[in-house]
């Protein structure tokens, strides 16, 4: 398969695979996980623009947004050093590292609201897989596993992700903000980048 057919290949399996198991959350992960392990085990198809990283802060580019929002396909894109704050993302979704590594540690969150570390770190490194969801585990940070490199991680997510309202929390004293994390390519030219009306 050329380079060029591989993204078209993964959405035209992954809206296959949407239209056949829609709400069921296991069969979908189950289903889209090879998917995912396909898609990564080539590094020669992501457009250069959705590779680019930002001095400041990471990049969340919009690969695919399924017109029913029942997937999005997101390249991130982590500059040395970049992280995200302590996050859920409310719906399933799989994590895959196409370039370099990220680290993500997991939290639970206890009855007074606080957040704990739920196990060690998690390293991912090229055409390894991490899987969210809140039956799972929802609240995560992410971050660049190194100091000198920009790294690139694939994710999958159970919605359009970009408009999805989600959470951030401080871990020391529980507290919840809302957000919403939109796209870094938001003025892009399609469809699925643009706020609901």
């Amino acid at each position: 398969m050329n380079p060029e057919s591989r993204l078209l290949a993964f959405v035209a399996a992954m809206t296959r695979l949407a239209q056949a198991h829609a709400g069921d959350e296991d069969r979908l992960v189950d289903g889209a996980t090879p998917l995912m392990k396909e898609l990564l085990a080539h590094d020669d198809w992501l457009p250069t623009a959705m590779a680019a990283a930002h001095p400041q802060h990471y990049q969340q580019h919009l690969l695919y947004g399924d017109p029913l929002d029942r997937f999005s396909l997101v390249s991130f894109v982590w500059g040395p050093g970049q992280k995200t704050p302590v996050h859920d993302h409310t719906v399933w979704g799989i994590i895959g590292m196409l370039r370099v590594s990220e680290c993500a540690q997991r939290y639970e969150r206890g009855t007074d609201g606080r957040l704990t570390p739920d196990g060690s770190e998690l390293t991912l490194r090229p055409g390894e897989l991490d899987i969210v969801s809140p039956t799972r585990g929802d609240i995560h940070v992410v971050r660049n596993a190194l100091a000198d490199q920009v790294s690139i991680s694939i994710h999958l997510y159970g919605g359009n992700i970009g408009r999805v309202a989600r959470h951030v929390f401080v871990p020391d004293s529980g507290e919840v903000k809302n957000f919403v994390s939109g796209y870094s390519n938001a003025l892009a030219p399609n469809l699925w980048a643009r706020s609901s009306a």
